[in-house]
């Protein structure tokens, strides 16, 4: 699914790799009917939730996680899943997962964007994440804080900031790295998600 804001191209060819039929859509009855939906997301938080907005998207996405339907979320679309974005004050998510997003909050002279790769430990064993730690490349300066730790699916630790590396919601399960530039391990999460269960 498009954003406009997001580097899609590697995504699917990710999905090319793995024999996954997959396409770009905006359109919400798409959406809405998709078996499997992905909400990728580079930019702002505020001008890509606008965007969804307009379109409609933000509503189907909506109902899609009320109704149970699996969807991964990416980067900008795990922080989307939340509330609200202190970047960009006044700007709704879908408010699936209560709780907003924060600027990372770093020691002194760490360097925000975090961006390379760290530790994803999963909190149990999930079906999409699996069960144990492993390595992702994240790229973000704001982090997700939904307001119960039950929404936690993985956490991640830099530069003293221990923020969620993924959230889940029912069949919704999102990410704040890129499993599409994050190898193996990114790879097999996205087959999990493309070929098993929610």
């Amino acid at each position: 699914m498009a954003t406009g804001h997001a580097n899609v191209r590697s995504l699917l060819n990710a999905f090319e790799r793995l024999g996954v039929d997959a396409g770009l859509t905006a359109d919400p009855e798409t959406v809405r009917r998709a078996g499997r939906v992905v909400l990728p997301g580079v930019g702002a938080f505020g001008a890509v939730a606008a965007r969804l907005e307009q379109g409609g998207l933000m509503q189907a996405l909506r109902e899609r996680v009320a109704a149970g339907r699996p969807l991964l979320g990416i980067c900008l679309g795990l922080q989307l899943l939340l509330e609200a974005s202190e970047e960009s004050p006044g700007a709704r998510g879908l408010g699936a997962v209560s709780g907003t997003v924060t600027r990372l909050a770093v020691q002194a002279g760490a360097k925000v964007p975090h961006m390379g790769w760290n530790l994803v430990e999963p909190v149990g064993a999930d079906p999409v994440l699996g069960a144990k730690p492993f390595h992702a490349y994240f790229v973000h300066s704001y982090a997700a804080r939904p307001a119960a730790s039950g929404d936690v699916a993985a956490w991640c630790d830099y530069a003293g900031d221990r923020f969620p590396a993924a959230i889940r919601r029912g069949a919704a399960v999102a990410v704040q790295f890129h499993p599409e530039r994050s190898g193996p391990a990114g790879l097999a999460l996205l087959e999990r998600f493309a070929k098993g269960s929610p």
